[in-house]
């Protein structure tokens, strides 16, 4: 009886181990995935940082200047543009505004004579468009809400608007900085942090003999996570190689397997008569995907394509198709990592950058759109592609064309992860018989950790 309630007592503690080691799996798997997803390993230091600075007092509140900078390495924000929210601290109002406007007035019934240009607790603040009168404009506004990544072009990587609040403190001591800030450039994706106060910001005369400061700032960070900004991938890779005929396609559905019949318009052929009827309605969202019909169903491809072999060298051809009929992608942007970028010799019509997320290791590259001549990317169709050549030199103690040596680790468009193909389906070298066995360890690996799991 004792050996039995002894063995009894065993059972259920290793019972509620068990439990207890897969609720403990589980948890630390659920916050790896949340915590992973808003840190990008190539740009690890890239955000959006949103600066209020105050610059002056009035007799009810202050006049600030806020402005919001693109500190991400190759992620802008593109048409239609940013969107700012937050939620004031007391009961201000929003008097006046230069290069920017709320998208709504709110109930300013309480205010006569004088009207404030918003009355909202949680105004949301738009970009005005370019051609704003010059009146209404300040430094870095009036570009439709459009941002510029940080290393391709630094110059407009910032937007800045100014208003003017009232019954808001006077000082330092009595102002209460905004809450819950929101950014969607333009959709969601941007989570940020609470407004801290920071060193008063200085700024420098024109001719840098006289520096200035504000009266009070503090900042708002946002960093940016795939996962919260689109449900599916926006792009995907295939892959080709000289010296095999298959061509590696984009995984099927690799952005959505809509349906015609079961959702009409999601996707269209392109001699369908449907595609000028939805490109001309006014009722749709000219920014909603409007896809071209295929396999994928993504609105951007990258093609890579292993062209040549020469002794010292090799080339590589890359081809990036446009699949949406709604889109032109302005300031485009591609960003690749292959171990030979540390030796890579010549580009043809694209613009390059190194990027070295791991110090020395120069396996990372940025790659956009020569200025004027291919730097938009035009919307599905016959122009709806853009192309570049890579010339590497071969480093003997690392190069090969066996095990898919020769193709991307990762690639990046506009900042976000495009689909690779799965890894036993690369272009094998002619007479590589280890390609059957390969395939199968996968299944094979996931098939014992999982036993190994259960039998714990």
């Amino acid at each position: 009886m004792e050996m039995e309630f002894v063995c009894s007592s065993m059972r259920r503690s290793i019972s509620k181990l068990v439990k207890c080691t897969i609720l403990v799996v589980l948890w630390f798997s659920c916050f790896s995935f949340t915590s992973t997803e808003a840190y990008d390993p190539l740009d690890p230091n890239g955000n959006i940082t949103i600066k209020w600075d105050i610059i002056s007092w009035t007799p009810d509140g202050y006049v600030a200047v806020v402005t919001i900078f693109n500190f991400q390495q190759y992620r802008h924000i593109q048409a239609p543009g940013w969107t700012l929210g937050w939620t004031w601290a007391k009961k201000e109002v929003i008097w006046s505004m230069m290069g920017g406007q709320t998208t709504e007035q709110g109930d300013c019934s309480r205010f006569k004579g004088n009207i404030p240009h918003c009355c909202k607790k949680d105004p949301t603040v738009v970009d005005l468009l370019p051609g704003t009168p010059y009146n209404q404009q300040i430094a870095n506004c009036c570009k439709g809400g459009v941002i510029n990544s940080w290393v391709q072009d630094p110059a407009n990587a910032a937007s800045s608007f100014q208003l003017s609040v009232g019954a808001a403190g006077t000082t330092n001591k009595t102002v209460r900085v905004p809450k819950n800030f929101t950014l969607k450039a333009p959709g969601p994706g941007y989570t940020c942090g609470p407004a801290k106060i920071v060193k008063p910001t200085k700024f420098i005369s024109a001719d840098k003999r006289r520096v200035t400061q504000a009266m009070m700032t503090w900042n708002v960070t946002c960093t940016y996570s795939q996962f919260l900004s689109q449900k599916t991938p926006t792009c995907c890779v295939s892959l080709s190689s000289f010296y095999n005929d298959t061509i590696v396609p984009c995984p099927t559905c690799t952005c959505g397997c809509q349906n015609n019949i079961t959702q009409p318009g999601s996707c269209v052929e392109g001699d369908s008569p449907y595609l000028a009827s939805a490109l001309s309605s006014s009722s749709k969202n000219s920014y909603t995907p409007l896809v071209q019909c295929t396999n994928h169903m993504c609105p951007i491809r990258v093609h890579w394509h292993v062209k040549l072999n020469y002794k010292e060298y090799w080339r590589v051809k890359i081809t990036i198709t446009n699949f949406n009929y709604r889109m032109n992608y302005t300031e485009w942007n591609l960003v690749v990592q292959h171990p030979n970028f540390d030796n890579l010799t010549q580009i043809f019509s694209f613009n390059y950058k190194s990027l070295t997320p791991y110090a020395a290791i120069n396996d990372t590259a940025m790659l956009w759109g020569v200025k004027f001549y291919n730097d938009l990317l035009m919307q599905a169709g016959p122009l709806g592609n853009v192309q570049s050549e890579l010339l590497f030199r071969k480093d003997k103690s690392t190069f090969t064309f066996e095990k898919g040596w020769a193709f991307p680790r990762r690639i990046y468009f506009n900042g976000d992860n495009c689909v690779m193909p799965p890894p036993d389906a690369y272009p094998w070298l002619p007479n590589a018989s280890s390609r059957s066995v390969a395939s199968l360890v996968g299944p094979i690996m996931t098939f014992f950790a999982s036993l190994v799991f259960l039998l714990g």
